[in-house]
């Protein structure tokens, strides 16, 4: 257990401020008060070279913006030998009333055995011979994401929650299936799909004292002294995803090639950094992921970086705090994290109640990647204003915005799943 002060920071900072369901209100959220900004172009190299090419995409500028996001906002994972072990915890044939197979796979690390490791909980269709994947993480672990009653209770540190019962930072039995309706895994192995998740926490627990007890703390040392550059806790859950898409190669009845990677909120921005910097996952979904993650941070509206790396630091790469006072000082802006993701297929989706995420600012952006799709012979949105609440937009790279709050719901779900139908089953 984390120290009495460590605590009450976590406590503080987890529901004031945020991408929490109920963040602080601070942060302008009056359009007619956002200042002018012009977006860096994510078609001119840094030294002011026009890309007009694929191969220039590809070999220049692709690389150089991977080295400014890493350098200057999520920070770059230390070569190391990232060799995975697998273990098969349990296969149950009957899961979700018959429905799919249940399987629990334990990912260890060789090469770090401090390194707790990763439990990953996979559903997939009992009749499909090779069943595309969706691939996420959640934020209560195993048996909240489920409602089957024979999960093991997660062990690992979370955030307090009276609501989710989380007592004294550790999950109790009344944190079962209290994520549920964030995971409808009987709807997408009903539509032949297999869905595999992990508790965020197995990799680093989200806390700034985290990263001593995950994977960076293994790798690193628990005494190491962070520089600029060096990768945040983003980074390290964005790595937890990569080594369990390399685990579900050794999973029967699963296609690990043709994955997607879906997250919401924090976990959202970490499922855009894992699709950026791995480029198997073939569909890369951001569900209301906020400053940080889909919304333009040059655009002055909700959560800001200042806010965010006040509140958790650790998340990002050190140098990212140095943008809290000017975000336009910062070389990149998250539009070109998008087009990173060209020529796979892209969702982003916000939520109208969630102005905290700039709903606008999420559209925006995808807007505004649209040229390097389009160069990579891909379409982008296809359209030039935001769609109306509960409609989809875009073929390739899409939007939507839901009715609601901040959350990951079953429609939303339904959009994805769309998004995935068009791109594996055509």
């Amino acid at each position: 257990m984390i120290p009495r002060f460590s605590f009450l920071f976590s406590l503080l900072c987890g529901w004031l401020a945020s991408m929490s369901d109920a963040p602080a209100r601070e942060g302008n959220f009056d359009e007619s008060a956002v200042p002018p900004y012009t977006l860096p172009d994510p078609l001119k190299m840094e030294d002011g070279t026009a890309v007009t090419t694929a191969q220039q995409w590809t070999t220049q500028r692709r690389p150089e913006l991977l080295r400014l996001f890493e350098e200057h906002v999520y920070g770059a994972l230390p070569q190391a030998d990232w060799t995975i072990q697998t273990e098969l915890l349990e296969t149950k044939e009957d899961a979700l009333d018959g429905q799919a197979i249940r399987r629990r796979v334990r990912i260890t690390l060789p090469a770090f055995p401090a390194f707790r490791g990763i439990e990953m909980l996979v559903y997939q269709p009992r009749t499909a011979p090779a069943a595309p994947v969706f691939l996420g993480l959640s934020f209560g672990g195993n048996h909240a994401v489920s409602t089957e009653p024979d999960l093991p209770i997660s062990t690992a540190w979370m955030r307090p929650s009276k609501e989710k019962g989380v007592v004294e930072n550790y999950a109790t039995e009344a944190s079962r299936g209290t994520e549920s309706s964030r995971w409808p895994f009987a709807e997408m192995v009903a539509r032949g799909y297999a869905v595999a998740t992990a508790y965020c926490g197995d990799i680093e627990p989200d806390h700034a004292d985290g990263w001593k007890d995950g994977i960076r703390g293994a790798v690193m040392g628990s005494d190491h002294v962070w520089q600029e550059g060096e990768w945040g806790c983003i980074s390290a859950w964005a790595w937890g995803l990569s080594r369990m898409l390399d685990a579900l190669n050794d999973v029967p009845g699963v296609d690990a090639s043709r994955a997607a990677v879906v997250g919401h909120s924090r976990l959202g921005k970490t499922a855009l950094w894992a699709g950026v910097t791995d480029e198997r996952f073939g569909l890369v979904i951001s569900n209301d992921s906020g400053e940080g993650g889909a919304a333009l941070k040059y655009r002055d509206f909700g959560e800001t970086p200042a806010i965010i790396t006040r509140a958790f630091p650790h998340w990002f790469t050190k140098t990212y705090t140095r943008y809290g006072p000017n975000p336009q000082q910062c070389p990149v802006d998250q539009h070109e994290l998008l087009a990173l993701i060209a020529p796979r297929m892209l969702c982003v989706a916000s939520a109208t109640e969630d102005e905290w995420a700039d709903p606008r600012g999420e559209f925006l952006a995808a807007l505004a990647a649209e040229p390097v799709f389009v160069l990579l012979g891909k379409p982008g949105l296809e359209v030039t204003e935001m769609p109306a609440p509960d409609r989809s937009v875009g073929s390739w790279v899409r939007y939507h915005l839901r009715t609601g709050p901040h959350n990951i719901t079953s429609w939303d779900w339904e959009q994805y799943s769309r998004a995935a139908d068009a791109l594996w089953k055509r």
